[in-house]
C-alpha cells in the first residue's frame, strides 16, 4: 500500500521545478542549491551532435594519399577488438594516461603489467574510473592519447 506523500514534498517539488527553469533559462549544465535542511543538485546530460563529414567532395591527389593510412589505422583498431589481449572501454568518457597532469604515464608500449594494475583512467560524469589489466603481460599497443574522448567498447590497450 502506497504511503501518502508528506506535506513538505509539494514545496520541494515546486522548488525543483523553479531550479530546473533556471537551469534551462541560463543554459547551465549543473545547478546546486543547499540550505540547512535541503540539498538539491540538478545536472543535464548533453548528447553529442552526430559527426558530419567535413571532407571536400573533390580532394587534391596528395590529400587522398594522406587519407588512406588513416582508414587503415581505424580498420586495424577494429581488428584489434578480436585480439585476446584487447582492453576495451567499459564506458563513454575521457581517457587519461597518467594519474594527474604532468605526471608520468601509467604505462607505455613495452611496459610489463600485472593483473589488476591500473593502465589508465576513464573519466565519466566527473568520476575517475581506473581501467586495470585483466592479465599479466606486456603492453604491445596503447591506442589512446591523454585526455582523448573515447566510446564504449573502443580498444584502449593491447596486452600480449
Amino acid at each position: 500500500m502506497a504511503k501518502a506523500p508528506k506535506k513538505s514534498v509539494e514545496p520541494n517539488t515546486a522548488l525543483v521545478k523553479a531550479l530546473a527553469d533556471i537551469l534551462d533559462d541560463a543554459d547551465l549544465a549543473e545547478l546546486e542549491f543547499e540550505t540547512d535542511d535541503l540539498a538539491i543538485r540538478l545536472s543535464r546530460v548533453f548528447r553529442a551532435a552526430p559527426a558530419t563529414d567535413m571532407t571536400p567532395s573533390v580532394a587534391p591527389a596528395h590529400a587522398t594519399l594522406q587519407a588512406a593510412p588513416a582508414v587503415s589505422i581505424n580498420d586495424s583498431a577494429t581488428d584489434l577488438r578480436a585480439h585476446p589481449g584487447a582492453v576495451t572501454s567499459p564506458m563513454v568518457g575521457t581517457a587519461y594516461t597518467s594519474p594527474e597532469p604532468g605526471a608520468a604515464a601509467f604505462i607505455e608500449e613495452g611496459s610489463a603489467v600485472k593483473k589488476g594494475q591500473t593502465l589508465l583512467i576513464v573519466e565519466a560524469m566527473k568520476v575517475m574510473n581506473p581501467i586495470t589489466a585483466p592479465t599479466d603481460g606486456t603492453v604491445s599497443k596503447v591506442l589512446v592519447k591523454n585526455a582523448q574522448p573515447i566510446e564504449f567498447g573502443e580498444v584502449l590497450v593491447v596486452i600480449e
